[in-house]
């Protein structure tokens, strides 16, 4: 039998990890197989990646895909600031950063925000359920107004929709999609992955063992019934030439990722421009007036400066240069002083 290699002569089983503890069915192991999809489908060596992560049910996921990447699991809600650290130090790294709906809308919520504000290159993965999974399912902060699971009165409090949130803060990329939905999930990681600051894919992934009733927002049955897509996908790799990509019938719209790759956009339904973050508000508004869930790529800008370029860092990664190249000489210490006492 003839093995089927990537772009840099890899199978995919060089990007599988362990097996799944999580309950049969659960929409984050549908989520992993997509990561391991999109990274092989990309050709990115899965030495270059490093996968973080912080508590939860979803932050346990990475154990189960990219077993031959670095991974680093932290502490609750701190993944971003961690990932920060790892980042600047490692340039040339890819980060792939998996969090949940607990972990970042409630304890680590406001480095969520700095890690937005900071454009920190990496893949920021929201594998969103409503509920805290891993303590008997509690609602979370992002559990839609009148969303009830299991054996429980509906919630009253209002949500935080983290694609919004993202938007307002400038956020480079933001796009929502469901676990239930892979071809567009799978062109939304392939772009994410693709583009150069932060990617913030918000994926709605039903809790099948406390939420996955009629009566929960989040669902797979309500997700399914009460999905608004904006566009259908094709992500075409820098290395396939636009020409031999079979054109989509009516109106769409290419993209330019930051690695020469184009993510291809048909409209479905509105005329969701993507660039436009007001529209993009407007469409997460109206979807939550409506009840239901909007999907696809909400918004993106390539424009802005990432940290590392901020910084402006060396294009050597930090963690490469040796003792001599990172120690200032007695000269510079010297005149650095000098400006000190001026």
């Amino acid at each position: 039998m003839t093995i089927k290699l990537n772009i840099i002569e890899l199978p995919k089983d060089d990007y599988k990890g362990g097996p799944s503890s999580l309950c049969p069915g659960c929409g984050h192991d549908q989520i992993s197989k997509v990561i391991i999809d999109a990274a092989w489908e990309n050709g990115i060596a899965p030495e270059q990646i490093a996968k973080m992560s912080g508590i939860g049910c979803s932050s346990k996921t990475p154990a189960y895909f990219l077993g031959k990447s670095h991974g680093f699991n932290t502490v609750h809600g701190r993944m971003p600031s961690v990932t920060t650290g790892a980042n600047v130090t490692n340039r040339d790294m890819q980060f792939i950063a998996v969090s949940g709906d607990g972990d970042t809308a409630s304890i680590g919520i406001g480095q969520f925000v700095h890690a937005i504000r900071r454009n920190l290159n990496m893949v920021y993965i929201i594998e969103n359920n409503g509920v805290y999974g891993l303590t008997k399912g509690q609602y979370s902060a992002t559990v839609e107004k009148g969303s009830a699971k299991r054996k429980a009165e509906a919630n009253e409090q209002a949500p935080i929709d983290l694609c919004a949130m993202a938007i307002n803060l400038g956020c480079t990329f933001v796009a929502r999609s469901f676990s239930g939905a892979k071809k567009q999930l799978t062109s939304l990681m392939r772009a994410a992955m693709s583009h150069r600051g932060t990617a913030i894919i918000d994926v709605i992934s039903p809790c099948v063992t406390f939420s996955n009733n009629d009566e929960s927002f989040k669902s797979y049955g309500y997700v399914k019934d009460n999905d608004v897509e904006l566009h259908s996908y094709d992500y075409i790799p820098h290395f396939t030439p636009l020409e031999e990509v079979d054109i989509p019938e009516g109106k769409y719209q290419d993209i330019a990722l930051f690695d020469g790759s184009t993510l291809r956009l048909e409209t479905v339904g509105s005329n969701h421009d993507p660039s436009d973050a007001v529209g993009a508000l407007s469409q997460i508004h109206k979807a939550e007036i409506e009840k239901k869930h909007v999907t696809g790529l909400l918004y993106y800008n390539n424009e802005p400066k990432t940290l590392d370029e901020w910084l402006d860092l060396s294009e050597t990664p930090l963690a490469n240069l040796n003792e001599d190249e990172l120690r200032p000489t007695k000269a510079d210490l010297d005149s650095l002083m000098s400006e000190f006492r001026s």
